[in-house]
């Protein structure tokens, strides 16, 4: 097969298409709300045209009335190659218009910027997947392993509509897949004019959505009440919140420690072997150790630890009554191997008149960082940025890649963004303003075009 590489003939349409799929994405609005209130489906239409259009046969798969995922599978050059999944959400989060300086589903083009919601999370990749193999379908290449494509609904909640629903009701589709791509990755970060790194999602920290109940004894708020529901749960909440989590150290956390620390001179002996010991472990002192390695010590901080956040709180219906029951929801994040202190942890500091339960869980995550296929997205964007820094990072949240993971498919994060110094990439994530450079799309159509192809 010949060499894929991004200087084919078809590069220049390519590039136009990445930028108008980003901006026609954008104002089609797919803002999720949770609770069911979403419908990507007039998004799911227009990619699967646009698959259609070059002859790749998609299919939109509907969980609910307007709930759409669109799958595809492009097949290699080499059957008994490996699949690889290659998956983007099509819904976004909420946006307020009043906050914005632009309207949040124009998808204007202005001053080299596509702006709107999903510039960053995550339309611009669905549109550099789509000008990818658009491209590819135009010129006859194939990629050298089957490829699935899906594009997913309902990530940004549970995903009970779109990956859970595919993996649960369609998991034929990705047989044969292994490894999968999606967000969150390959996006760059300075540290001065010339030193600049990109990290590679190669792992994530579990989901543990929490519910606390706390019971008490009903009565008048005139009264004294020592078994006061909304106290009892008060005072959880401020021993979760205060707690302060021992570190674990992970696979994924460790070579991105040991990378940085060799990159920013700093002696490899301040990096502690790979344990589950808690902080201080062989007499390092992590927390210490990151001031020293740049600004992706900001990636690596909130996931040498599991977490618990207090989000919602709901008690009582009259300002003069003590209700006998009082509740609230916990945003929890597990690394790797930090299952069971997170549940002890929840027990001890809980007390005994608080119970909890999981609302939403799903599993921490990590993928190996020595394998051809990380190697490979390392040397796509070195390749398109000579000079560069590709780390591994786990991240601190979760995407669709947990879901799949069911299947056993090893999720990477790499959606490639060369982005200029002072951008702020990870603020736009679901922030005000939200935009995507045109030079930024570019690149990543090249670095997924030689990645994917080889």
């Amino acid at each position: 097969m010949a060499d894929m590489v991004s200087d084919a003939p078809g590069e220049e349409q390519a590039l136009e298409e990445v930028v108008r799929f980003t901006s026609d994405l954008i104002r089609i609005d797919t803002s999720n709300r949770g609770g069911g209130d979403c419908a990507e489906r007039p998004a799911a239409e227009y990619v699967a045209e646009r698959l259609a259009e070059v002859g790749i046969e998609p299919r939109i798969l509907e969980s609910a009335p307007g709930r759409a995922n669109v799958v595809a599978r492009l097949e290699g050059s080499q059957p008994d190659a490996a699949g690889l999944l290659v998956h983007g959400h099509l819904d976004v989060v909420p946006a307020e218009l009043a906050e914005w300086s632009v309207h949040p589903f124009s998808g204007e083009i202005r001053e080299g910027l596509v702006w709107g919601r999903g510039a960053i999370d995550m339309k611009n990749m669905d549109a550099m997947v789509l000008a990818t193999v658009r491209a590819w379908a135009r010129e006859g290449r194939r990629p050298r392993r089957d490829i699935v494509l899906a594009f997913t609904a309902d990530e940004e909640d549970n995903a009970a509509f779109g990956s859970d629903y595919l993996v649960r009701q369609h998991a034929g589709i990705f047989e044969g897949c292994t490894e999968a791509i999606g967000e969150a990755g390959a996006f760059t970060l300075h540290d001065g004019p010339q030193r600049r790194l990109y990290p590679i999602g190669a792992g994530e920290r579990g989901t543990a959505w929490l519910k606390l109940t706390a019971r008490g004894r009903p009565g008048h708020g005139s009264k004294s009440n020592s078994e006061n529901a909304v106290s009892r749960l008060a005072a959880a909440l401020t021993r979760i919140a205060e707690h302060q989590w021992p570190i674990r150290l992970t696979r994924t956390v460790h070579a991105a420690l040991t990378e940085l620390a060799a990159l920013y001179g700093v002696d490899q002996a301040e990096v502690p072997e790979v344990s589950n010991a808690v902080n201080g472990a062989d007499g390092v002192d992590v927390d210490a150790l990151l001031p020293k390695l740049g600004p992706a010590a900001a990636l690596i901080a909130p996931t040498l630890r599991n977490s618990a956040n207090p989000t919602m709180l709901s008690a009582g219906y009259k300002i003069n009554v003590i209700p006998g029951s009082a509740t609230a929801h916990i945003d929890g994040r597990i690394v790797p191997g930090g299952a069971e202190e997170f549940t002890e942890t929840l027990d001890r500091l809980t007390g005994p008149h608080v119970d909890w339960e999981f609302h939403h869980r799903e599993a921490a995550l990590q993928a190996p960082v020595n394998s051809p296929t990380y190697a490979a997205m390392c040397e796509a964007v070195e390749h398109f940025d000579p000079g560069a820094h590709t780390i591994p990072y786990c991240m601190a949240g979760g995407t669709d890649a947990k879901q799949f993971s069911r299947l056993g498919i090893t999720g990477y994060g790499f959606a490639p963004l060369k982005l200029p110094p002072d951008f702020d990439y990870q603020g736009l994530y679901h922030g005000v303003d939200e935009r995507v450079p045109v030079e930024a799309l570019h690149f990543g159509v090249r670095v997924l075009d030689r990645f994917l192809s080889r």
